[in-house]
């Protein structure tokens, strides 16, 4: 994408609280249910950073994040999403690129696009196919301006 097709980030730009995340297949629930947590900052440098949980995740019987048994680990592990990088906004194309330069689940490490719309203090963002669970499922996430 060429810098001049590049268009005013201004409506990306802020602190956003998750609103709802689905890995939309056919008769499952969303993976991390009706009460996921999550946050995204988009600045104005051109950075951007995301974390996104499970509600209820089991906490660790030893207190101890380094001693936790592999089901605990597996659990927050599989609970949780959590990337940071930089991204370009393209708002006549609707979409938004994110390079991430590291992520939770390192395989996400890279460039990906998210197709982005806006309505009032909403932003809803959705990924392209990716497979989830072993299926191929649509990410999509409605985030609300916060701040």
């Amino acid at each position: 994408m060429e810098k001049d097709s590049l268009n005013n980030t201004a409506p990306l730009i802020g602190v956003w609280k998750l609103i709802s995340f689905e890995a939309r297949r056919e008769g499952e629930e969303p993976s991390f249910g009706v009460d996921a947590k999550g946050l995204f900052i988009y600045t104005d440098v051109g950075r951007f950073s995301v974390q996104m949980m499970r509600a209820n995740r089991p906490k660790f019987v030893s207190g101890d994040q380094l001693k936790g048994t592999v089901e605990e680990v597996s659990q927050c592990f599989t609970g949780c999403i959590s990337y940071f990088g930089s991204y370009e906004f393209d708002a006549n194309g609707g979409f938004v690129i994110h390079h991430i330069e590291s992520s939770l689940f390192p395989n996400w490490e890279g460039t990906q696009k998210r197709f982005i719309e806006f309505s009032g203090s909403q932003m809803s963002l959705k990924t392209p196919p990716v497979m989830w669970n072993g299926k191929m499922v649509v990410g999509a996430m409605i985030w609300e301006r916060i701040g």
